[in-house]
């Protein structure tokens, strides 16, 4: 096997850990939302989300892209076998960390009050001081996590990420439901018991979200140990090697996270500066804070959670795709650029599509399922909002491969663009057509929209890649319309018989991944050799030769 090819193969095996962890994160997600949602209510879910808005763009701008700057740095290193620079790298990043994650959870916490009063959600600051030091730890965790993604291992990081979830799941549904009642407490004694019992319910989950990640922390920092006890002469100083000052390497480290750092941040701002616009024009409205609460509940705290469980696909493809398009670049080997680059877009379809059209089609089933809440409202956000997922997936990724090739100011140009449009757009919808939360739904499916045109414009534009779209595009929205179609036949046939929509919807779900499966190999989407490259791609094959779909 060429070494291009072992290249190409390596993505899609690391990117399938990093998927099959995003998926498991996202249902043990999904799982425990339901009973956080029923404990703090549609109004605790906007003090939840209003509060992890805020958190995460600190969170952003400190931390956030740090495993994909470090693992960037890191890879180009090793692919020349500068290992103590290497070595001086993940020290640089371990400092800046610290102190960035340190000085931002200082910030967030004196801050708290400051930050809720401005987007007309002042209770939210009990759950935000929470949040405050995992600023601190998911930095420090960030660079280790890139550090072992730099070495072209996405293991370490997918096996703390399922820890982190766990413990998240567990402690914020039992913290959620102790500060519940101890918040009602309280607000008996200041006469507001809903909003006050909310808040500290809310104030739990985030707790949660702290536990969870010094558990991941805890778990990397061990794994960490242990590599460099096996692997310390490795890094050791060889003679006639160009080792790097320290002076360039934090030259090196600032020009690369910097731009990385601002990318994202701008990506991401876009929730709260969303929130912001809505809220406040709301309140001009004259809608009550009721209305408000539960419109922002259900937006942000059950659409938002179901929407980002087919994004994360593309996140996590991500993590693999930047360090290995990085390498391939220093190279200068184009041609294996271009092949990572149709590769992991393909993939990507192959996910995103059956996802957009079976939320389509089960929408009011999910939000009865996942959150018990019957409301045709929230079915219809999450059905206008499922048209944005294949979207948001190519923007998402489409920016990682502009980093992956060091074209790193062109997501920050494209979404500064996007979020201007974004928010002239929601204005109006508001304003004009007094559409409501409607209009935030709108407003984000163009968003999705936009990012992915003027992103994919310049990966084609810097790295000449061409898709093939047939394969890439036809054939999986194909197979995904197709599977639709039994998906809706199938429940609602399973509904009349046993009058169980938990039920009905399990059974509809399985059977629509059982014929997208056997479809998308039938017309071609995926072949024998692509599904063997998946993990557990020979069981796959064994199933769909079963199945005669090969």
């Amino acid at each position: 096997m060429s070494d291009q090819k072992k290249a190409r193969n390596s993505i899609i095996v690391q990117g399938s850990v990093l998927v099959v962890t995003a998926f498991v994160t996202r249902i043990i997600g999904l799982l425990y939302r339901f009973p956080l949602t029923q404990i703090i209510g549609k109004t605790g879910n906007d003090y939840y989300s209003t509060a992890y808005s805020i958190y995460s763009i600190l969170l952003i701008i400190s931390s956030y892209s740090l495993p994909t700057a470090v693992s960037k740095m890191i890879s180009e290193r090793e692919a020349k076998g500068e290992y103590e620079n290497a070595r001086r790298i993940f020290k640089g990043s371990m400092i800046f960390a610290i102190i960035a994650g340190g000085l931002s959870s200082v910030i967030l916490f004196f801050g708290a009050d400051l930050f809720t009063r401005q987007v007309q959600t002042p209770l939210a600051s009990i759950a935000l001081r929470i949040l405050s030091p995992v600023l601190l730890i998911v930095a420090v965790l960030g660079v280790l996590r890139g550090f072992f993604q730099g070495l072209r291992t996405t293991v370490p990081t997918a096996i703390s990420q399922i820890i982190e979830q766990i413990f998240n799941a567990v402690v914020s549904v039992a913290a959620a439901y102790y500060l519940f009642s101890y918040g009602a407490k309280v607000g008996g004694v200041l006469g507001d018991e809903k909003n006050y019992s909310a808040a500290y319910g809310a104030a739990g989950g985030t707790l949660g979200t702290a536990i969870g990640a010094l558990s991941a922390l805890l778990f990397m920092g061990f794994l960490f140990m242990i590599y460099k006890s096996q692997n310390g002469k490795r890094h050791k100083r060889r003679r006639g090697e160009y080792v790097e000052s320290y002076s360039t390497i934090f030259a090196v480290l600032i020009t690369t996270i910097i731009p990385v750092i601002f990318a994202t941040t701008v990506y991401n701002i876009t929730s709260l500066a969303e929130m912001i616009v809505f809220k406040n024009l709301a309140v001009a409205q004259d809608y009550t804070a009721h209305q408000i609460h539960e419109w922002w509940g259900v937006y942000n705290g059950q659409y938002i959670v179901l929407q980002n469980v087919p994004i994360s696909v593309a996140s996590a493809l991500v993590a693999p795709s930047v360090p290995a398009l990085s390498a391939s670049f220093a190279k200068r080997d184009h041609r294996g650029v271009q092949s990572k680059i149709s590769q992991v877009t393909r993939f990507i379809m192959v996910i995103a599509l059956p996802c957009t059209v079976g939320m389509f089609v089960l929408a009011s089933p999910i939000m009865q399922l996942l959150f018990g809440d019957p409301d045709i409202l929230s079915a219809r956000i999450l059905m206008i909002g499922s048209l944005s997922i294949p979207f948001f997936a190519v923007s998402t990724l489409s920016s990682g491969i502009l980093q992956g090739i060091n074209r790193i100011r062109i997501p920050v140009r494209t979404s500064l663009i996007t979020l201007f449009a974004h928010m002239a757009l929601l204005a109006v919808l508001m304003v004009g057509f007094h559409l409501n939360i409607y209009a935030v739904v709108l407003a984000n499916c163009f968003d999705g929209f936009l990012m992915a045109v003027l992103n994919d414009y310049y990966v084609h534009k810097y790295s000449g890649t061409r898709y093939n779209w047939s394969k890439v595009f036809v054939l999986p929205a194909l197979a995904s319309l197709i599977m639709g179609a039994f998906v809706y036949v199938v429940y609602h046939v399973t509904y009349v018989i046993v009058s169980s929509n938990a039920f009905s919807c399990v059974i509809s779900v399985f059977v629509g991944m059982l014929v997208y499966f056997v479809v998308i190999l039938k017309i071609g989407g995926l072949t024998e050799e692509e599904l063997r490259r998946v993990p557990k791609g020979a069981s796959l094959v064994r199933l769909a030769k079963k199945l005669h779909a090969l």
